[in-house]
Parts: structure tokens; C-alpha cells; sequence
């Protein structure tokens, strides 16, 4: 399937990426079995965001993200930016990306900014990871963009891959 023909793959921006010419129909259809798969896999990550802004959403797939890679950080110097740039974009009121998590979570991150640990976004990490599980991992399932992703894949063939 030529990209210029995806008419999905325009839609979600997915040509942009050059994702929709890398992704295998075996990879689609594991992101059907969990949102675990969908998240930890390859291109699924970067496809669900592509989702997420059509609701208007990808925020929280974004501090997701950014969570897994500030886990990560050893220097505490960085630490102590990388948390800061968190809190200033996702948890802070009126944030540009403002995630939704409830008032015990904020404040405990407020409280820890100062003196950041590994584990200082834990809770509102694990908040964000249930809302999409939840709200709108089963509507990204039933939603147009996976549906039809997923049958473009099919009819090219078993696990090939989109050209």
C-alpha cells in the first residue's frame, strides 16, 4: 500500500513519523491483547499518541513516557531539572500539559520537588497508566484509525509490513 493511499496514515499524521511504513500487522494485533503490549511495544507507544491528540489527550502518554525516562536518570543534578521541567509542564495547575491526577498525588510531588527522588512521579504516573488503560485504551481499540490500520495490514498480507 502506497502512503500517498493511506488515508488513514494522512489523517493521524502517521506518515510523518514514517511509523506506518515500519509497523507489522503482528505488532498491531499484539496491542489488541493488553494495554501493556500496546504501550511497551515498539511503535505502539508513538501510533496511541497519534491517537491521544484526536481526544485531545497525548499529554498523558507524553508524561508516561517522560516518567519511564526520568526513572532512569542517575545524576541527581539532571534529577533535579528533569523534575522540575515535569512538574512546570504536566503537574503544576494550569500547566501547559496539565495531566489529571487527583490532590493527594499533586501535593505529595509538590512537596517532594525540591529534593526529587527516582520515584517522586510514581503515584501520578500509575494514575495516568489507569486513566488510559481505562478511559480511552478500549476506545483506540474500537476506533477507526486501529480498525483500519489493522485491515490495511491484513490485506497486504500476514505480518508484512506497510510500503
Amino acid at each position: 500500500m502506497s502512503l500517498n493511499t493511506c488515508w488513514h496514515c494522512k489523517i493521524f499524521g502517521a506518515e510523518e513519523t514514517g511509523i506506518s511504513s515500519k509497523v507489522s500487522l503482528e505488532e498491531v494485533l499484539q496491542w489488541s491483547q493488553s494495554f501493556e503490549r500496546l504501550i511497551t511495544s515498539k511503535y505502539g507507544p508513538m501510533i496511541y499518541k497519534t491517537y491521544l491528540k484526536t481526544e485531545h489527550s497525548d499529554e498523558n502518554i507524553e508524561f508516561w513516557i517522560a516518567c519511564e525516562a526520568y526513572k532512569k536518570i542517575t545524576s541527581q543534578r539532571k534529577r533535579i531539572s528533569v523534575a522540575r521541567k515535569l512538574f512546570m509542564s504536566y503537574i503544576q495547575p494550569q500547566a501547559p500539559s496539565e495531566i489529571n491526577i487527583d490532590s493527594p498525588a499533586r501535593k505529595a510531588i509538590i512537596r517532594n520537588i525540591q529534593e526529587p527522588t527516582e520515584s517522586c512521579f510514581d503515584e501520578a504516573q500509575r494514575i495516568i497508566y489507569m486513566h488510559m488503560e481505562r478511559d480511552s485504551y478500549p476506545r483506540f481499540l474500537e476506533s477507526k484509525f486501529y480498525q483500519s490500520l489493522k485491515h490495511s495490514l491484513q490485506s497486504n498480507g500476514n505480518s508484512s509490513v506497510v510500503n
